[in-house]
């Protein structure tokens, strides 16, 4: 599950267990990412105050499959196994079209992106991956381009942020060595309101 300790929800105590009751899933499920923070409750809060508000939150003006798509590309560039599976499967479930689906991560995998997307959406996976991996060689031509692509100055951030959060998490597991093992249902997230972070 990772290479450091961590603790389950029936030894959290005191903030820990606070933090762990916002989280939970359904079946109290709690996924693994999470359980690594457990040492550092604060920094648990501060992960998730950050996906939902990048990721999830009400606000957010560009369609949800479009970002848990660059979730999954960002973490497929970064090697990173876990974010791509529970992402994947949470990007599956939006689409609700497993031949879509499959197509996206078979682009994904092959680095023919041009199969499965438009115009638009390579515009936003071309700056995702510069930003992943060559990050210091963006210049203002890179967000021009993601306008000259239709996007405004919001969409732009939504998409920055969605690729820098993943930089983080990847790294945070990676890091950490967080796998899925033990883990129930992948894929879940947190809906509704921005202060709900139950996992759904």
């Amino acid at each position: 599950m990772s290479w450091i300790s961590t603790l389950d929800y029936e030894g959290a105590t005191g903030k820990l267990r606070t933090v762990y009751d916002r989280v939970r899933g359904p079946n109290g499920e709690l996924d693994n990412i999470l359980k690594a923070h457990s040492l550092r409750p604060h920094t648990l809060e501060g992960h998730m105050a950050l996906y939902k508000s990048v990721l999830h939150h009400t606000s957010n003006r560009l369609p949800q499959v479009l970002l848990e798509t660059l979730g999954v590309y960002v973490s497929l560039l970064n090697g990173c196994a876990y974010c791509t599976e529970h992402h994947f499967e949470g990007l599956r479930r939006l689409l609700r079209d497993d031949e879509r689906a499959s197509h996206i991560r078979q682009a994904f995998e092959s680095g023919a992106l041009e199969r499965a997307f438009d115009a638009r959406q390579l515009a936003i996976l071309r700056y995702a991956k510069q930003l992943t991996q060559a990050p210091a060689t963006l210049d203002p031509q890179s967000v021009q381009a993601l306008r000259q692509a239709g996007l405004d100055d919001g969409g732009v951030l939504e998409i920055n942020q969605v690729v820098s959060y993943f930089a983080y998490a990847n790294r945070t597991v990676l890091g950490l060595g967080v796998t899925t093992e033990g883990e129930g249902t992948l894929g879940r997230s947190p809906a509704g309101e921005s202060d709900n972070w139950e996992h759904v």
